[in-house]
């Protein structure tokens, strides 16, 4: 009887923080890498929590209205982001200039499970999608 050897598999992609069924290089790490721009405010919140999830201060920056945006971005050490829903969107087309997204971002803090509720307000800058500002709901 003869064994046939394995053939070792290819590794997979790592799947995109965000939630969508795509991989990380074909998602959001195209926005990460300025190879493409975020098309609607859904897709700058998809980018923008990723960027968290893998600390790109870099980018978080970037995507973030000038008026608003901190000098620096302080990730805590003791958090790991989970996993994103959103809830509901609101205007964000090609004929918008504004939009909101409305979303849970789950994580855990030194062990334990806690969730980010929040609607944030997004704008066009220059042409580009970007975060202005968010209500955190209770």
């Amino acid at each position: 009887m003869s064994r046939r050897a394995r053939r070792p598999q290819p590794p997979r992609p790592a799947p995109c923080p965000c939630g969508l069924p795509a991989a990380y290089d074909d998602c959001c790490g195209r926005l990460h890498r300025g190879q493409v721009r975020a098309a609607t405010p859904e897709q700058l919140m998809r980018s923008r929590y990723s960027a968290f999830v893998r600390q790109d201060e870099a980018y978080l920056l970037r995507s973030w209205h000038p008026d608003t945006r901190p000098p620096r971005v302080d990730f805590d050490p003791g958090l790991r982001w989970r996993g994103l829903d959103v809830l509901a969107t609101t205007e964000g087309s090609a004929f918008h200039t504004t939009g909101t997204v409305e979303f849970r971002a789950h994580y855990t803090e030194r062990g334990r499970a806690g969730e980010l509720h929040e609607t944030s307000r997004f704008v066009r800058h220059d042409g580009d999608w970007v975060y202005l500002d968010g209500v955190i709901d209770s």
